[in-house]
């Protein structure tokens, strides 16, 4: 039995002039990256663009995305403070990962989603951490499915038995 399949997207097609260099360069990009056209590779563009002015300009518009930070560790001080800052965003921050890297640094990616004022004002409090090196938002408009299910029992699920 195969998976139902999902309707097409209706395509508008655009035309556009470039600076020769500029195409040259997109060509180079689309040939790295493997990818089957421009198309893809300019809407991928689009779409960074969209989100990016979605966060400038609708300080209400909701999104998800990651906000990547590299730190010094610094005897736990650092790691202590950005989880607090995380604590006080607890509706935005959605899931962490966290991973040594050399030379007591630290690179931690947060799964985010909420008000683009929020998560900007996430980003402003992350940044004020002191020891913090780079930090960086990456959003986009689509937003995580609800985690509950509507109509989904409230109860959790209880652990099923494996054969031994």
């Amino acid at each position: 039995m195969s998976a139902p399949v999902a309707p097409a997207t209706p395509l508008a097609r655009l035309s556009m002039s470039l600076p020769a260099e500029l195409s040259r360069k997109l060509d180079m990009m689309v040939e790295e990256r493997d990818l089957p056209s421009r198309s893809q590779l300019i809407a991928e563009l689009i779409r960074h663009a969209l989100a990016r002015h979605e966060s400038l300009t609708r300080p209400e518009a909701m999104l998800a995305g990651t906000i990547t930070l590299v730190y010094r560790g610094d005897q736990g001080r650092v790691r202590h403070q950005l989880a607090q800052t995380q604590a006080d965003y607890l509706t935005e921050v959605i899931s962490s990962q966290h991973v040594f890297l050399e030379q007591d640094q630290s690179l931690e990616v947060l799964l985010v989603q909420g008000p683009a004022a929020r998560l900007k004002a996430l980003c402003d409090a992350l940044r004020r951490v002191r020891g913090v090196h780079q930090l960086e938002l990456v959003t986009t408009t689509a937003l995580l499915p609800p985690l509950s299910a509507g109509g989904a029992s409230a109860e959790p699920a209880q652990p099923k038995e494996v054969a031994a």
